[in-house]
């Protein structure tokens, strides 16, 4: 056993560099292979569905840009990052999305057992998620639920409430950065093997947000579709043209730097 968690350590992910911020080259089934390999080893370890969004912040952000950094896992999340993949010739196999991984990670603990904790979102909206999902997966092991509007006087009851819990995965629904940055900074008293942010995602399976059809998701619209849903969401796509014009900034040094 020991020997097969020093090569689950010692195994590198394929990187991808966009605008000099990390961001692993892999699918679905890289990402949950590698988040199996997190629960195994039973060390605290942060999961970040980056998107284009994402990559900006961190060069704004020193702080998240270290976490971008040091995570055992970033996925690419969003037409914007593949696009950006494939423009500075380093492409992404395909969109690994945090409301896609809450999804897939409750079908492996109904089959597998693992232990899920939902922290994020409205009051009862989390638990609306665990409801639907439990409906979906009847099986998983979804040991704890709590709301994310909760102020820093509240901070140290529930994560105590959650280390009570033991999950495996801690499943963040706060926002970026501040789930990311909140999950690495309880770490060692939350008790979780892996922390993943997963932004808006207890919206989906809480019926807060309905999910854009398949094919739109295919095409990369689903952006349009939130947005059509939740105009909040405008300062993210105002930041899309900013980030492409960086992206093709990039990509035009590389070519003047080609001999």
């Amino acid at each position: 056993m020991e020997r097969a968690l020093q090569e689950e350590r010692a195994t590198p992910l394929a990187e991808a560099r966009i605008l000099g911020v990390r961001v692993h080259r892999v699918g679905m089934d890289d990402a949950l292979e590698r988040i199996e390999a997190l629960i195994r080893r039973a060390e605290p370890s942060l999961v970040i569905t980056a998107d284009a969004n994402a990559v900006l912040i961190a060069l704004e952000d020193a702080e998240f840009h270290a976490l971008m950094e040091t995570a055992a896992l970033v996925t690419p999340d969003g037409f914007g990052l593949l696009w950006a993949g494939r423009r500075l010739g380093q492409p992404f196999p395909e969109r690994v999305s945090g409301v896609d991984l809450v999804e897939r990670l409750t079908r492996l603990s109904h089959a597998k057992g693992y232990r899920l904790y939902l922290l994020g979102a409205a009051p009862s909206v989390a638990e609306r998620a665990a409801q639907n999902l439990l409906a979906r997966y009847p099986n998983a092991q979804i040991v704890g639920v709590q709301h994310g509007y909760f102020t820093p006087a509240d901070e140290p009851a529930i994560v105590a409430q959650v280390a009570a819990a033991q999950p495996d995965v801690l499943l963040v629904g706060m926002g970026m950065p501040r789930q990311e940055k909140w999950a690495w900074r309880h770490r060692q008293q939350l008790g979780a093997s892996v922390m993943i942010g997963v932004g808006g995602s207890f919206d989906v399976y809480g019926g807060v947000v309905k999910r854009a059809p398949k094919w739109l998701q295919r095409v990369g619209g689903e952006w349009l579709w939130r947005l059509l849903q939740d105009p909040r969401k405008i300062k993210k796509v105002r930041n899309l043209p900013r980030f492409a014009w960086r992206v093709l900034r990039e990509r035009r040094r590389q070519e003047s730097a080609t001999p």
